[in-house]
C-alpha cells in the first residue's frame, strides 16, 4: 500500500538521480505491485482512504513511555487531505484544501486557547504529493507533472526487489522497493532521510493495506528514532465534504 507519509512524519534521504535510467515505458513491477494490493477496477475507483488509528511517538521526557496520539486521516481525490492527531489535552490539524495548506493547534479544553498557520508553497508541493502517492497506487505520476525512473534491482534482507523513485520533483522523491516475485512494497524511502516499513493488512474496498506503519526518522540529534502508527479502521470512498478540508477563519472557528 503506498502509504507515503503522515503530516510531519516524513523526513528525507540524501538521492543522486544522474545515474537513473531514462523514463520511459511504464516498468512491469507496476502493473505486478498494483496486482498484488487489489484488482484494476478495486484500484481505479478509489477516490479517498480515511485512516482511523492511534501513533506511538517518542517522548523525550521518558524514553522508556512513548507519546500515545489518536490519529484520524482522510485522503481525497483531487487533491484534498486533513491530519488529525490528538490526544487528552491537544488536537493537532494540518489539511490540505487543493493550493490552501494549513495548520491548527487547539486545546479540546478550552476554545480560547488555539494558533492557525498558513503553511508555505514548499509544505503544499510535498503535500499534494503525499495525496497522490496515497490515491494512485503507483500508476500515472507523468500526468501530474512528475516522472517514474527505474533505478533497477536491488537486495533487501535477501528479497530480490525492484527499486523505483517517483519524482515529483527535485526535493519531492519516494524511492520504493518491490519484490520483484510478488510486488508487494518492501520499502519507502524519502528524500530527507525517513524510512517506511508496513506490516500486516486490512482488507478494505477490496484492496489489501498495511495494518501498521513503521517509519524510521533522525532526530534534531541525527538519533534514529521510531514511530509506530497502527490502524484500527480503513475506510475507502467515505467522501467527506469540501468544507471538512477548507482553513478555519482566524477567530479560530
Amino acid at each position: 500500500m503506498p502509504f507515503a507519509s503522515i503530516g510531519r512524519l516524513a523526513a528525507v534521504l540524501t538521492l543522486s538521480l544522474a545515474a537513473s535510467s531514462a523514463v520511459g515505458a511504464e516498468p512491469a513491477i507496476v502493473a505486478k505491485a498494483r496486482a498484488y494490493l487489489g484488482s484494476e477496477s478495486a484500484l481505479n475507483g478509489v477516490k479517498s482512504v480515511h485512516y482511523v488509528g492511534t501513533m506511538e511517538a517518542p517522548n523525550a521526557a521518558d524514553p522508556a513511555k512513548p507519546t500515545l496520539v489518536n490519529i484520524d486521516i482522510v485522503f481525497q481525490a483531487p487533491y484534498s487531505q486533513r491530519t488529525v492527531r490528538s490526544t487528552p489535552t491537544l488536537v493537532d490539524t494540518t489539511a490540505l484544501d487543493d493550493y490552501d495548506s494549513w495548520h491548527r493547534v487547539h486545546d479540546p479544553k478550552d476554545p480560547s486557547r488555539w494558533n492557525l498557520q498558513v503553511l508555505p508553497a514548499t509544505q503544499i508541493k510535498r503535500q499534494r504529493a503525499i495525496v497522490w502517492e496515497n490515491l494512485a497506487f503507483f500508476r500515472g505520476i507523468e500526468r501530474e507533472g512528475g516522472k517514474l525512473l527505474d533505478q533497477g534491482r536491488v537486495t533487501l534482507g535477501g528479497v530480490a526487489c525492484r527499486k523505483l523513485a517517483f519524482v515529483h520533483d527535485t526535493d519531492v522523491v519516494f524511492i520504493r522497493y518491490f519484490d520483484e516475485s510478488s510486488g508487494r512494497l518492501v520499502l519507502t524511502e524519502t528524500e530527507g532521510g525517513s524510512s517506511i516499513r508496513e506490516q500486516g493488512e486490512i482488507m478494505a474496498g477490496g484492496i489489501r493495506f498495511p495494518k501498521m506503519i513503521l517509519n524510521s526518522l533522525k532526530g534534531p540529534d541525527g538519533k534514529e528514532q521510531m514511530v509506530t502508527i497502527t490502524f484500527d479502521r480503513i475506510t475507502v470512498n467515505e467522501v467527506l465534504p469540501q468544507s471538512a478540508f477548507a482553513m478555519p477563519t482566524f477567530s479560530g472557528k
